[in-house]
This record gives structure tokens, C-alpha cells and sequence, in this order.
């Protein structure tokens, strides 16, 4: 059989952050006749987040919802025949296949088989790349003053392919665990595997495809209603429909969510999700390759299903996105909320007595920040401009204020002067429960040559 003769592969979205709701993704593996179901659990900085666990507790490091998604899954999955795809395994991808493995045990699952694919964590290796000559430049801010922080470093992660989750596949896994591949390589894995395509010219616009595809899907019901401009309009989003896609050898596929769940699936919700988080449309570079988004065509074929063909790409690029956390300072911060009458002027007076409890503490900041909860918390300086008499005759404002600082001692400071208003400040104030010094994690984002990024997989059985 070849791979134009290759039947078409149904892929569904099961998550689109860590948080996102188990539910919808249920309801889709029952439903959705799925050969694979993806879970994206991963953001920039929650890999930092995850670092630190580890850190205190070896056997952590993986995101919990990875773990308690595949239990919930794992035996609807085997009956269904699906197999189950995710980037749960954080920074310790061997401590979630285990914990995965353990529960398809208890669960009576013989024979299941968890794959685990490693090789974006590439801590250990910093010094190695720098010996090498490599800059590591900032690609944000083009900056070369990485050396200075070298010692404040707590994480470092690149962003890898999905030909670590297609070999999984390939050797027999059920459910497949990984670090911080990209985003939609979740999805180009299991089509690459499904339609044996390789990394060649044969296959260029075909995985540019399921690239785009990936990056469609990825967010789960945001391109089923959720953070649409028309969120106005979509029906019953408690009961959001997560997408799936089906795909044709060819790359051609139709993207749909299941009959009667809420939300809509249309060309405009896949057109904003098109957009969303990317730079040059063009030239949308991910590690499996490079899709030109003007390239495609949409079309509504029907209620909730849109298809997409026509997509054209380049090869993989050379280099490779890594991302390496620092420690960078802390933060200090409160919450306080005043009442009518004269909420405004209420909250006016706190920010003046607690700058005046700052300087009593001698508090040593890096920088200071207030915001008027209800009049500019959102919208920053790009709120209009405070109308005192109206402002002062709202139920109610609050007052936030952030304090950025070096030092642990230096942001507890904050949250005593935020409590020396229980008394200090005006009458009336309301007061949440103080808020705990909570230390930053910066990032800096650079790019690294392919040839120091090896990925490993190894398949446990149940």
C-alpha cells in the first residue's frame, strides 16, 4: 500500500492548556471514532514551574492533569482503539510513563504500552553549547548578555519535533508521553507515523499540513467558539465541542467538533486561530517544518465543518528554538477594595499611605506598580482617563499594587504594608488573605543549532 492509498486519519484535540476541562475530551474519545487524541498541557513558563517541583521532590516535574487525563482515558481509550498523545511529561517525562503505567495496572490494562519521548531538557548541556561558540543570543531582543546569568539559570528546554511521538507510535505505544515538543507536533506525529511520511521533498507540503492543522487544533475550543471576537454568539459554550480533523493522505482535511456540543466549528473560528500566536504567516517556522498560511484554502462543507487544503511549506529549519529560565527578583503583592461613597478617593489614600509605609520600611524596589481594579487593571495606560466624580461613585474599586525587588525580605515588605492597612487605611476596606513573596522566573528565548538536540524513546509496558 502506498501512502496516497492510506486511509484517512481522524485526529481530535483533548486539551489545550494545563487546567483545560476533562470533560469535553471524554466526550469526544467516546464519540469521535478517533485514531489519536492529542493533549497540549504546556505554556513557555510552566516548564520553569515544573523544574522547581522537581527540584524539591525528584519524582515530580510532570503536570498532574497529564497523569489524572490519561487514568480517566486510558480504558475508554483501549476500548475505543485509540491512542492517546501528550506533552504532560513536563521536565521528568520518566516519573509521568511511570505513574502512567502504574495506573493502567491497577486498572487491569494488561499489555498496554506507555511511550516516553526525551531530549528537550537540555540543562545539563548549557555549558557544553557555550563551549561550542554558540551565543545564544536573545531572538526577541537580540541581545548577548546571556553569560551574566548563567548562574541564575533553572531550566532550559527546546522545543523538539514530533519524529520522537511518530517512532513511539512505530514501536508499538498506546499512550505516548512527552516533554516540550512543539505545540502541533503532537499532531504532526501520529500523521507522520499514520501515512509514513519522512522529513523529504516528497512530504514537505504534506507535513506543512498537518502543521498548520496542529496549530489550528492546539487550543481545543478555541477554534470551536472559546476567545472568539463573536463569543457572543456561541451557543451553549459550558458544553464546548473540542475539535477533531480528518485527514487525507494528501494533507486535505476537514476539521469538525461531534453533533449537539456547544460552540461552533466555521471558518471565521478557524481563520482567528489561524492568527493566533504567530509572526510571519508565511513563513510559520516550527521544528517539523515551515507552513505558508497564504497558501491554504477554506471552505465550509457543512454545519460546524470546515475543510483545509492546499497548504504549502518549506523543510525543517537548521535551528531550533530553546527556552532557558532564570531566576530573576521577586515579586511583592496585595489586594484591597473600598466602598462607595468616594471609592476612588478611598482608594487614592490607601496607594499614598502605603508608599508612605515603603519608605518607613526602607523598601528597596526595583520597580512599583498600582492599579485601580475596575477603572485601568486591564487596559493599563490605554484606559481612559479617570473621571473622579464618576469613579467615585462606583460600589466599588480596588487596588492592587505589585512591587517587583531582588530580594525574598524585600517583598514581604509588601504584603506587611498591604496589611497595615487593615487598620491604617480607610474605613470599610475589604481584604483578601495576604498574598505570599513569590520569586520570577524570566525568560530568555534563543536558538540553537539542530545537531546538540537528540531525542530518545523508550516504550514501558503494563
Amino acid at each position: 500500500m502506498t501512502t496516497n492509498d492510506k486511509a484517512a486519519v481522524r485526529i481530535g484535540s483533548g486539551s489545550g492548556f494545563w487546567g483545560d476541562g476533562m470533560d469535553p475530551a471524554v466526550e469526544l474519545l467516546e464519540g469521535g471514532k478517533l485514531d489519536y487524541l492529542c493533549f497540549d498541557f504546556l505554556a513557555e513558563l510552566t516548564m520553569a514551574l515544573l523544574q522547581r517541583q522537581v527540584q524539591r521532590k525528584p519524582d515530580l516535574g510532570y503536570v498532574p492533569d497529564a497523569v489524572q487525563f490519561m487514568k480517566a482515558m486510558m480504558p475508554i481509550a483501549r476500548e475505543t482503539g485509540t491512542k492517546l498523545i501528550s506533552n504532560g511529561g513536563g521536565v521528568n517525562v520518566r516519573a509521568a510513563a511511570e505513574r502512567m503505567r502504574a495506573d493502567a495496572r491497577a486498572q487491569g490494562l494488561t499489555g498496554l504500552r506507555v511511550g516516553m519521548v526525551e531530549g528537550d531538557h537540555l540543562l545539563a548541556q548549557l555549558d557544553e553549547i557555550l563551549a561550542a561558540g554558540e551565543k545564544l543570543l536573545n531572538m526577541e531582543t537580540g541581545e548577548d548578555g546571556f553569560a551574566a546569568l548563567r548562574d541564575r539559570v533553572v531550566c532550559a528546554n527546546v522545543y523538539t519535533d514530533g519524529s520522537g511521538i511518530a517512532q513511539a507510535l512505530g514501536m508499538g505505544a498506546d499512550v505516548v508521553v512527552a516533554g516540550r515538543v512543539s505545540d502541533n507536533a503532537l499532531y504532526v506525529g501520529p500523521a507522520m507515523h499514520h501515512f509514513d511520511w519522512q522529513y523529504d521533498a516528497a512530504h514537505v507540503d504534506r507535513i506543512a499540513s498537518a502543521i498548520a492543522l496542529g496549530h489550528i487544533v492546539e487550543c481545543a475550543s478555541a477554534c470551536s467558539g472559546g476567545m472568539s471576537s463573536r463569543f457572543a454568539e456561541m451557543p451553549n459554550m459550558g458544553r464546548v465541542g473540542f475539535p477533531y480533523f480528518s485527514m487525507q493522505a494528501d494533507g486535505t482535511a476537514e476539521i469538525s467538533k461531534l453533533p449537539g456540543t456547544g460552540g461552533k466549528v466555521d471558518q471565521f473560528t478557524v481563520k482567528e486561530h489561524i492568527v493566533y500566536e504567530i509572526a510571519d504567516p508565511r513563513r510559520y517556522l516550527m521544528p517539523d517544518g515551515v507552513a505558508d498560511f497564504t497558501s491554504l484554502t477554506l471552505k465550509e462543507t457543512g454545519p460546524d465543518k470546515v475543510t483545509i487544503s492546499g497548504v504549502r511549506g518549506l523543510p525543517p529549519p537548521d535551528t531550533l528554538k530553546l527556552v532557558i529560565g532564570y531566576e530573576d527578583g521577586w515579586i511583592g503583592e496585595t489586594m484591597a477594595f473600598f466602598p462607595w461613597p468616594g471609592a476612588f478617593d478611598r482608594a487614592e489614600k490607601a496607594k499614598q499611605t502605603m508608599l508612605e509605609r515603603f519608605g518607613r520600611m526602607n523598601l528597596k524596589a526595583d520597580s512599583i506598580h498600582f492599579d485601580y481594579v475596575g477603572l485601568n487593571m486591564l487596559h493599563g495606560p490605554g484606559a481612559p482617563a479617570i473621571d473622579r466624580d464618576k469613579a467615585n461613585q462606583m460600589a466599588e474599586v480596588g487596588l492592587r499594587c505589585a512591587v517587583r525587588t531582588r530580594t525574598a525580605d524585600e517583598a514581604d515588605k509588601v504584603r506587611r504594608a498591604g496589611s497595615n492597612l487593615w487598620i491604617m487605611g480607610p474605613g470599610g476596606t475589604s481584604f483578601g488573605t495576604p498574598m505570599k513573596p513569590r520569586p520570577v522566573v524570566s525568560l530568555w528565548p534563543t536558538l540553537i543549532p539542530r545537531k546538540f538536540v537528540k531525542q530518545t524513546v523508550e516504550v514501558l509496558e503494563a
